[in-house]
Order: C-alpha cells, then sequence, then structure tokens
C-alpha cells in the first residue's frame, strides 16, 4: 500500500492508512437497503476505490481532468470521488434537485469528462443536455433501475463494470494504484466545491488536499472524532459542511459514516443509528424545533404540563452554561428531574440520545433555536466559515458556548475585522493554509476576493472581549431606515422562524420609514391547527389567505416584536401564497434567501407593504416539479400590527417561567 509510513499528504493517503491500520475490524461506510443496513470495512472501502478509480483509467479519464458526481448520500458519492483523485482527476459534485439550466452551468462551467449520476432521473438530466456537453465521454450510473433500453450505449455505463475493468487493470498492473497516489502532491488540487450562489451563478472554488487537510487537522484539535465515532450523511454532499464531516473528518479520524435509505428517511434512520456526531444546517434545527413545539401544543393536558414545567428549567440550566457557572445543588436535582421526566425521552425520540458533538453552520442560528436544544441537553455549536477556507474557521469550545457568536477561530485560522467602526464592526477578514486557490475561470472574482492575502468574506460581525466571533449579517444585508436607525434583516428572520407555524421570512425596511415582512407559513403545521379549529381550506394559497391564519401569524409575530428594539419592530406583513423555493431561485440550494432576486420578483407585494392598501389582487404563474404550471389568482392581505403600547402589556405579564424562557 501507497505512503504508509509517511505522513499523509493528501485524502486518497488517508484513506490507505486507515485501511492499513483498520482492515476489516472496523466499518468505514454503511448504507441502509431494504430495510438492512450494509457494512463496508475499511479494507473494502479502499479496494472499491481503486476498482473505481483504475476503470476511469480504462476508460480514458486524464490527469487534470474533471469528474462530477450528481445523485443522493451514497456510498458510490464519497468512492467516486477519492476515486478520480486517486486517478489525478478533480471531482465536484452538483446538488441532486438542481434544475436542468443550473446542472448545465456547472458541468459545461467545470468542462467535466465524466459524470457520475445516481439513478434514472439523473441521467435523464443529462442527456436532456447532452448536446450542450460536447467534452462529456461517459455518463455512469448507479442504479441500473429503468435504464435497462436507453439507446445511448456509447455514452451510458454501469459503475460496477467500471470496477471490474479497475480489477483487471489491477491484475495486469498491480502497482498502478499506489503508484498514482504516490504521485499525488500535497498542493494538487483535490475537488471544486461550487458556492451556494447567494448573488449570481455559483463560482467554482478550488481546494487543494493541503487546504483540506491543514484545516479539518486544525478542527479536530478543538472537536476531536474518534474511531468508534457514528455520523449519519444526509446534508446534500455539495455542500462543504457534508463534505467535511463525511469526507475530510471521516478520512481524518477514521469513523463510520452511515447512510439513509432514502433522503425521506432521515430522521427515522437517525433515530435508529441514534449517532454520536450530529451536523445538520440551520433550516434543519429549525424544523426539529418547530416540530416538537407543535406536538407538545397537541399533546394531552398531562404531557402539556410536563412539557411547561420542564422546559423553563431546561433554559435555565442552559443560562448556566452559557453564564460558565455551576449549577447551585437545587437546579441540579431540579434539572435531574427534569432530565428524567421528559428530556431523555425527547432526545432519544429526536435520534439524540448519544450525541456527543452537534453542530450547525452555512447561515447563522437564531438564538432561540440554540437555547432550546442546550435546554434538553444536546450539546449544540455553531460554526463558521467558507467554502473558500476549506469549511471552517470559528467552532464552539466545549464549556465556551455564547449562543450569540459562532465560536472562537480554530487554531489554523486567523480571522480580523476590516475597518471597524466605533462599536468595533466591521467586514470579517480571514486567512490560513485553507484559503483557496482561486475561482475556476474567475480570476477578477478572486482578486476581488483575496486581497493581501486575505479573503474578504462579505459578513459584518466584530469579536466579544472574550475572543468570541458575532456575526451580525452580510455587510449588503444590513439595512437601515429612513430615520438612520440599523437592523440586521437576518436576526429578526431567525427570531421569527423559530415560531412553531412560520418556515421562512424576508424582512424588509432599508432606507423606509418602518421594518414589514413577507411570511411563509408552514403548511404541514398550519393546515394541522386549521383542522383543529374546524378551519376549511384547499391549497396552500387558500390556507394562508384565510384571516383566522393571519391571525394566528400576528400572534407569533407580536411575541418576536416584544424582543426587539422598539425601531426594528414589525409594522407590516403579508402571509406570501406559497413557499420561498430553490427551484423557483428565490433560495439557494443550500436554502439561504437570494435577497437581490426577491426584491425583483415581489416588487408588487413590497410596494404594496409600503402603500395604503390592505388588499393587492396577485395573478402569478406557479411551476410544479414535473415542470406543468397553472395560473394562481388571489388577495394578498397587507396586515397592520397593533400599536406599540400592545408589546407593553404583554410585557408585563411576563411570569416566572416565561422569563426562564426568555420569551413572552
Amino acid at each position: 500500500m501507497a505512503n504508509t509510513d509517511k505522513t499523509p499528504k493528501s485524502l486518497p493517503d488517508l484513506l490507505v492508512r486507515n485501511a492499513r491500520r483498520f482492515g476489516d475490524g472496523r466499518v468505514a461506510l454503511r448504507e441502509k437497503e431494504f430495510g438492512i443496513w450494509q457494512s463496508i470495512t475499511w479494507r473494502r472501502y479502499l479496494e472499491h476505490v481503486r476498482d473505481f478509480s483504475l476503470g476511469l483509467i480504462s476508460l480514458g479519464l486524464k490527469s487534470g481532468e474533471t469528474i462530477g458526481i450528481i445523485g443522493d448520500n451514497r456510498p458510490e458519492w464519497i468512492i467516486a470521488e477519492l476515486a478520480a483523485q486517486a486517478a489525478g482527476a478533480i471531482p465536484f459534485g452538483v446538488f441532486q434537485d438542481s434544475i436542468l439550466s443550473e446542472v448545465a452551468y456547472i458541468i459545461d462551467h467545470s468542462e467535466a469528462a465524466m459524470i457520475v449520476a445516481e439513478d434514472q432521473e439523473q441521467v435523464d438530466k443529462i442527456l436532456d443536455l447532452k448536446d450542450k456537453l460536447p467534452r462529456l465521454k461517459k455518463l455512469i450510473y448507479t442504479d441500473p433501475k429503468g435504464l435497462w433500453e436507453y439507446d445511448e450505449k456509447d455514452l451510458l455505463i454501469q459503475f460496477s463494470d467500471i470496477e471490474s475493468l479497475g480489477r483487471q487493470l489491477h491484475q495486469n498492473d498491480p502497482e498502478r494504484f499506489d503508484k498514482n497516489i504516490e504521485a499525488i502532491n500535497e498542493d494538487d488540487l483535490a475537488v471544486i466545491c461550487y458556492t451556494s450562489g447567494t448573488t449570481g451563478n455559483p463560482k467554482g472554488t478550488l481546494l487543494t488536499h493541503k487546504n483540506i487537510l491543514s484545516m479539518v487537522a486544525a478542527l479536530h484539535e478543538v472537536d476531536p472524532k474518534q474511531p468508534d465515532d457514528q455520523f449519519l450523511s444526509f446534508i446534500p454532499l455539495p455542500w462543504i459542511v457534508e463534505q467535511t464531516m463525511s469526507v475530510f473528518s471521516s478520512l481524518y479520524a477514521g469513523y463510520t459514516i452511515n447512510f439513509p435509505e432514502e433522503p425521506e428517511t432521515a430522521m427515522a434512520d437517525l433515530y435508529e443509528i441514534a449517532p454520536s456526531l450530529v451536523v445538520a444546517s440551520p433550516r434543519m434545527w429549525e424544523g426539529i424545533s418547530r416540530q416538537v413545539m407543535v406536538k407538545h401544543l397537541d399533546a394531552s393536558f398531562f404531557k402539556k404540563l410536563v412539557y411547561n414545567l420542564c422546559l423553563p428549567i431546561g433554559y435555565r440550566w442552559a443560562d448556566f452554561k452559557f453564564e460558565k457557572k455551576d449549577p447551585p445543588l437545587g437546579w441540579k436535582m431540579l434539572y435531574w428531574l427534569a432530565y428524567a421526566a421528559m428530556f431523555r425521552a425527547l432526545r432519544d425520540r429526536l435520534g439524540f440520545s448519544r450525541v456527543r458533538s452537534a453542530m450547525t453552520g452555512g447561515a447563522a442560528l437564531g438564538p432561540d433555536v440554540f437555547r432550546f436544544f442546550h435546554a434538553l441537553g444536546v450539546n449544540l455549536k455553531q460554526i463558521y466559515g467558507q467554502t473558500e477556507v476549506a469549511g471552517y474557521s470559528t467552532i464552539h469550545r466545549d464549556g465556551d458556548i455564547n449562543f450569540d457568536s459562532v465560536g472562537i477561530p480554530v487554531p489554523a485560522a486567523e480571522i480580523n475585522i476590516f475597518e471597524p467602526d466605533a462599536e468595533g464592526v466591521g467586514e470579517i477578514l480571514s486567512r490560513g493554509p485553507g484559503l483557496f486557490k482561486g475561482y475556476l475561470k474567475n480570476d477578477e472574482a478572486t482578486k476581488e476576493t483575496i486581497i493581501d492575502g486575505w479573503m474578504h468574506t462579505g459578513d459584518a460581525g466584530f469579536f466579544t472581549e472574550d475572543g468570541h466571533l458575532v456575526i451580525i449579517d452580510r455587510v449588503k444585508d444590513l439595512m437601515h431606515l429612513k430615520s438612520g436607525a440599523k437592523f440586521s434583516p437576518m436576526f429578526i428572520e431567525n427570531k421569527l422562524k423559530f415560531c412553531p407555524y412560520i418556515v421562512e421570512s424576508v424582512v424588509l425596511g432599508h432606507e423606509q420609514d418602518f421594518v414589514t415582512a413577507m411570511i411563509c407559513i408552514d403548511y404541514k403545521h398550519v393546515g394541522k391547527w386549521a383542522e383543529d379549529h374546524r378551519i376549511n381550506y384547499t391549497t396552500y394559497s387558500d390556507l394562508a389567505g384565510k384571516n383566522e391564519v393571519y391571525d394566528l401569524i400576528e400572534r407569533e409575530v407580536v411575541r418576536v416584536n416584544a424582543t426587539l428594539p422598539e425601531k426594528a419592530r414589525i409594522h407590516k406583513f403579508l402571509l406570501l401564497y406559497k413557499e420561498l423555493d430553490p427551484d423557483d431561485e428565490e433560495l439557494t440550494r443550500t436554502k439561504k434567501i437570494r435577497r437581490k432576486f426577491i426584491n425583483q420578483k415581489y416588487a408588487k407585494e413590497i410596494a404594496a407593504l409600503y402603500s395604503d392598501v390592505e388588499k393587492l389582487p396577485i395573478e402569478t404563474v406557479i411551476r410544479y416539479q414535473d415542470g406543468k404550471t397553472a395560473t394562481l389568482r388571489t388577495n394578498l392581505i397587507m396586515r397592520t400590527m397593533q400599536p406599540e403600547d400592545a408589546y407593553r402589556d404583554l410585557l408585563k405579564k411576563k411570569g416566572f417561567w416565561a422569563q426562564l424562557k426568555g420569551g413572552i
């Protein structure tokens, strides 16, 4: 085996080291198929990578060429990625739910020589684009179902057939694979990670093996992983956060990666595996907390009583942790009782019974959601970084968690504040060994991003006295009213999304007289609420237009307003007739808001919020997932909030338990 006694200088090197260290004694990958967990040991993992890598070479893949991967999280994805690297090629991922125009752009921009597609759905996407992809040599599929009668025999080939070709080449040239790995230099490109594209087309970030290994080693110093750890891979693999956990860190630490049977079964599989490591996007943590709150509202009297008694105790316990104080004996006993009565069972039901380290990244997580999980005893940590620095720059440390911050810089990362104002707020700069080589085919963007060795992140923030980094918002997204009062829309949006009936929101008000919001209801939870209250509805838009639903959401907005500075309170809001959707370009594939696009698309709705109209007639075209369209006609209601006295009355009503919960 290659490079076994040397310091690993590439990701395939790490795989070789782990195969030598663990052999068949430990499971590297595990996937649920037909209800049964199928295991792949570290030795078999290496053999799969070797065979597929040599098979790609047999098909004509050359060093320096690019190979794309599209599909759900599967062992074949990671095998293909490492196999491409071992062959000297450069892999990149495409989000599995990408529409044709997005797939076409990324594949063409990367000049992909080959594509690994999971199944018929993904193969059809590529075949529809075949005439626009003249460089494509082979389209490799892993699941043959539905593909037996396809005519493109010269282009299509099955994953297992490539492994067979690789085994033949290995028999003829047993040293070929080892020599290929030895030839990899730490400064060679390891992967192209495309950014989320909040302001336009995604940019291809060029990351080397040295970038990745240096940052994963730094992360391991402050948040160590062990070979006994278990991780469930369910966030899309093209995202750098999932790449770090399912590929980079797992190879570095040697822990097991588990793959759900289907994306829809991920939460059930999470419960079954009960992993020790969990990473999820802010949207997923928000969704889990919203689900718990809604089930509590629908629970029996006794369960509601237990919930209402125990959760405030958990919040106070979390606050002791955040304040770095040792709880008094009385509170320790109270928390133990609350844990025994509710938190233990709830954590088990969510799949968090054995969680040792839980993380969230990609966007800011609202402090309310953060406190909620710490109240349950889940050791949730915020991470911060960019694709351009190979993942993470900061992380919360055990025993030093500030829910308003994104943690402290990891050892290999340097963070600075560019041109801070009187309050210390400025643009966040970052540098270190993880800093990327540049953007693919975009020297102008590279020069704008890296200046004098520092990466300009575009995020606004500041350092606290104890060294924690606080993110306020994107620099370009910070807003101010005509009065000069500044506010962060993201902060208010996160507050709103902690409400059990709100799934997304867009806060507005830049250079206006007051703050407004466009809100998307949670169709499932609001629908259940409507059924319980005997309110008839047919579609999402019909439900969102009900006066009773507006009253429900207004109560949630009132609660949020009472926690905000007076100038930043929401004065008016509307309920959108549909959820924001990546397919409609309103969100990125990582669920970040594309504010510029939304401001253009919903210009009439925004103008109505700042006018005297109470209803706005809307006629728009709705596009469904199968490509069909329908015309929607509805009236949008502009709801004006209660006068300020209402908030003062609510604040006066705050009792002991409400104060502990930090809410109304």
